[in-house]
């Protein structure tokens, strides 16, 4: 009787190592390389041929909605964007990839950028920082 009474307690103490195993790498998120600190470079805005277009996260362009793309910071990241010439600032989420022109850090929808800057200057220098 004493085989049965030890496999319970084996199989009870491996199912129980397997699920602290899988709560844990639930719980642990990927090292984000903003985290505590700011990127600094130019932002640009998206033309107007690409709205309704799917972005990379499946989503589809909204000019009128506060989003952007970032070339590595996950989808649904809300980062904080300020114009380092004015100081205005504005919150969106990263729901696309780019851009990848050298110096640029982040694309913002057309209302996100005439928030901060003037849609004229077409570029500007930003701060990127990303909320908890």
């Amino acid at each position: 009787m004493n085989c049965p009474f030890s496999f319970v307690k084996s199989s009870f103490l491996l199912v129980s190592i397997f699920l602290l195993c899988s709560c844990a790498k639930v719980a642990v998120q990927p090292p984000n390389q903003l985290t505590g600190k700011a990127e600094f470079g130019k932002a640009s805005y998206y033309a107007m041929k690409y709205q309704s277009r799917k972005t990379a996260s499946g989503e589809r362009l909204n000019q009128y909605s506060f989003t952007a793309s970032h070339r590595t910071l996950p989808f649904g990241t809300r980062v904080k964007v300020t114009n380092v010439k004015n100081n205005k600032s504005i919150k969106v989420t990263i729901n696309d990839r780019g851009p990848f022109v050298k110096g640029r850090v982040i694309d913002l929808t057309r209302s996100a950028f005439s928030s901060i800057g003037n849609l004229k200057s077409g570029l500007i220098n930003v701060k990127v920082e990303v909320i908890r």
